[in-house]
């Protein structure tokens, strides 16, 4: 399922070197330029979007967008199975059409905040989305092949294909049988009512509510299942939560807890410093988690010395997509801090301080958004 014959590893090691952390106190560097050039995260302003147009939801590439024909793609299912399949896009099209909300975020969301700063695409708090995706339930396609009774993980296979830290591959993430079998994992062939663009999977690609981004396989042409746990790098060695390098950690799965401040007023060009007026002002913006539901949002105008509820917005978009809250606020003028926390039912809470991890991946630390309250 891995291509590793045109290159081999001390080759791929030449153009593919091993991960690594920023110098204390480094910039960006011109390779981390180069990934912010080709990936890009939400205007936050776009929060006050309750679904995200396509073109402002954030977008991660790992390799190159392929080059695919809808017209001909066509999505296999084999491994450890009764049945394998093979289904065109057209006959993807025919099955159970459904269409849910689901708020994706990146693994690697807040991944530039950290110090030292693990050297990779350098997310501030950008890199979400809420979408409608529209396809078929993928558990029916399963029980149709047929699972083996042995069966472990179910491996999601992109037609994208790169090196990364020495290996050649394509992108291949896979989940646990029980995770792959949830009614709302979706094979999603349209996005907010339109045929998927390129950049976002076109023309078939893996919705799996509640987790990272990682999980959301795009370009999908091959579904495998398979009785032993999957090894493929973007499983056993990339999304992992490690301290060092031979720290074998823990899978990066389902999406933290988090809230976004919709900044307010105007910005200033180069720092994003907010301008706001003195007087009433509706702070607002959205929260969401992977692990439940959001269940209260607090708000702390003074750098998190002290915090106040904020007004969660009813939501009919289900337990995967994001909801608004909103805050009324009076400021003087001054210089403040805003910053907002989500709680979910499960009793996870954002930190106010991230714990490190090599990756930098699920740092849901608490945003901080710098307002200057000036009169007119």
């Amino acid at each position: 399922m891995t291509a590793v014959d045109d290159l081999d590893l001390p080759a791929a090691t030449e153009v593919s070197g091993p991960s690594r952390l920023s110098e204390p106190g480094a910039g960006i560097s011109a390779e981390e330029l180069q990934l912010a050039a080709r990936n890009h995260g939400i205007p936050l302003e776009a929060l006050r979007y309750d679904v995200t147009p396509a073109g402002l939801h954030y977008l991660l590439i790992h390799y190159d967008i392929p080059e695919l024909d809808p017209a001909t793609h066509a999505l296999t299912v084999d491994g450890a199975v009764d049945r394998p399949l093979t289904l065109t896009l057209a006959e993807l099209r025919e099955r159970p059409r459904v269409t849910r909300r689901v708020t994706l975020e990146c693994a690697g969301n807040g991944r530039a905040l950290l110090e030292p700063r693990p050297v990779s695409q350098p997310w501030l708090v950008e890199a979400v989305g809420n979408a409608e995706w529209t396809g078929t339930p993928l558990a029916p396609l399963l029980r149709e092949a047929g699972v083996a009774a042995d069966a472990v993980d179910v491996v999601f296979t992109g037609a994208d294909h790169g090196i990364e830290r020495g290996v050649e591959q394509d992108f291949q993430r896979a989940l646990p049988v029980a995770d792959a079998l949830r009614e709302e994992v979706l094979l999603a062939y349209e996005m907010n009512g339109a045929p998927l663009l390129p950049q976002h999977g076109a023309p078939l690609r893996l919705i799996v509510p509640g987790w990272y981004g990682m999980a959301h396989v795009k370009w999908l042409r091959s579904i495998s299942v398979v009785t032993e746990p999957f090894q493929g790098y973007q499983n056993a060695q990339a999304y992992r939560l490690r301290q060092d390098p031979d720290d074998p950690g823990v899978p990066v799965t389902r999406i933290e807890p988090r809230a976004l401040v919709r900044p307010p007023g105007f910005p200033d060009f180069m720092s994003r410093t907010r301008v706001v007026r003195p007087g009433p002002c509706t702070v607002d913006g959205r929260a969401w988690s992977g692990h439940a539901p959001v269940v209260s949002v607090e708000v702390s105008t003074d750098d998190g010395a002290t915090w106040a509820p904020a007004i969660l917005d009813e939501s009919a978009d289900g337990d995967f997509a994001w909801r608004r809250w909103h805050y009324e606020w009076s400021p003087q003028p001054g210089r403040y801090v805003l910053s907002a926390r989500a709680t979910d039912a499960s009793g996870r809470t954002q930190p106010v301080e991230q714990p490190w991890n090599r990756g930098g991946f699920a740092n849901n630390m608490v945003q901080r958004v710098e307002v200057a309250v000036i009169p007119e």
